[in-house]
This record gives C-alpha cells, sequence and structure tokens, in this order.
C-alpha cells in the first residue's frame, strides 16, 4: 500500500523533486496514525470503567520505587473514580499519574520519526528499542522529582511540572533524534543490508 502510494504520487513530474520529504513525511504520518489507534484501543478498554491502564501503574510503581531508593517513603494507590493512580511521598499525596505521564504519547512520536528516517530493520528495531529504555528511565527520574518537588517545595511546582520537567524530556527526545540522523540514518548502507520500504 504504501509503495503504491509512493509511485502514484512521483508519477507527477513536479513531485519527483520533493521525493525524500515526501518519503518521510508519508512514513512518518503512516507510524504515528497506527500507532495513535492503536493505543487509543488500549486505554478504552480501561478508560471506559474509569480504571487506569496497566503501563500506567507499572509507571507509578516503578517511580515508588526510584522514591523508596532515593530514601522517600513512598506508595501508589488507585483512585476509585478516576482513571489515575495516586503517589504517596512521606503520607502526603503528592501526585497522580495518568495516561499523559507514561510518556507513551512521546515515545509514539520518537518511534514514528526513527521509522521516518529508517535505515534498515534490524538498526531501526535497536535503535528504537534502545531509545525507549532512554524516554522511560528519563519519565521515572522526571516523575520522581516532581514529586520531591510537590512534597517538599510547592512553591516550584507548577514551573517545574509545567516547563522545566517537559523541556527536559523533549530535550531528550531531539538529541535521540540528532543521534539517529547523524550516525545511523544517513550513513552509507551497505549492499548487504535489508533497506525498509
Amino acid at each position: 500500500m504504501i509503495k503504491f502510494m509512493i509511485n502514484f504520487v512521483f508519477r507527477l513530474k513536479p513531485m519527483k523533486e520533493f521525493k525524500p520529504v515526501l518519503i518521510f513525511l508519508l512514513k512518518f504520518i503512516i507510524a504515528w496514525i497506527a500507532m495513535v489507534g492503536i493505543y487509543n484501543i488500549y486505554l478504552s478498554q480501561y478508560h471506559s470503567e474509569n480504571k487506569p491502564d496497566p503501563y500506567s501503574q507499572t509507571v507509578a510503581k516503578w517511580t515508588v520505587g526510584c522514591m523508596n531508593i532515593a530514601g522517600f517513603e513512598s506508595y501508589q494507590k488507585d483512585d476509585e473514580m478516576r482513571p489515575w493512580t495516586w503517589i504517596y511521598t512521606e503520607g502526603k499525596r503528592t501526585s497522580y499519574i495518568n495516561e499523559g505521564c507514561n510518556a507513551i504519547s512521546i515515545m509514539i512520536i520518537f518511534v514514528a520519526f526513527v521509522i521516518a528516517f529508517s535505515t534498515t530493520w534490524k538498526q531501526t528495531i535497536l535503535y528504537i528499542l534502545g531509545g525507549l529504555i532512554v524516554i522511560q528511565i528519563m519519565n521515572i527520574l522526571r516523575i520522581s522529582l516532581l514529586n520531591y518537588i510537590f512534597a517538599f517545595h510547592k512553591d516550584y511546582a507548577k514551573m517545574a511540572h509545567d516547563y522545566l520537567f517537559p523541556a527536559i524530556l523533549y530535550g531528550t527526545i531531539v538529541i535521540l533524534w540528532i543521534v539517529w540522523v547523524k550516525y545511523f540514518a544517513l550513513k552509507p548502507k551497505k549492499k548487504s543490508d535489508e533497506q525498509m520500504a
């Protein structure tokens, strides 16, 4: 299907000079739409019952573990009315984790970009897996630090949540994209490499 669409577009002579950009955009959009669709199907089965999804609960669990390792007594508890998981730090209810906090939406954008600038299947899959691990580690550290700020430095909570930590997380993704394009996607391909369509 993708090859058919590409061939159709590039039969038009004026479009040939934009071929690399259009291929990039087409691959990005198709990958993004597919992953967002799958993610929304996954979420709907839990949110329809006002329950937090298992992945967000796992992110809360990892955050609580990180906080406890750092020496701050923490635990989690699911909200009974909303699809959230609350995190308690030193006896205070400091934050909640919902689907917007689990970094999946950001991971989808990251993966779609890497696929759009793809080289070989093996290299792309390995880089995506490595990148997802880095993003998740950064996200757990981000949420842990936010809980610390919410518990002990409330004056800085809004700035940290709305500006500082999103900048750090998105900055991580931009660095991963730069590394992908500079050191992997634009490297000369070997004849033995299987090219992605």
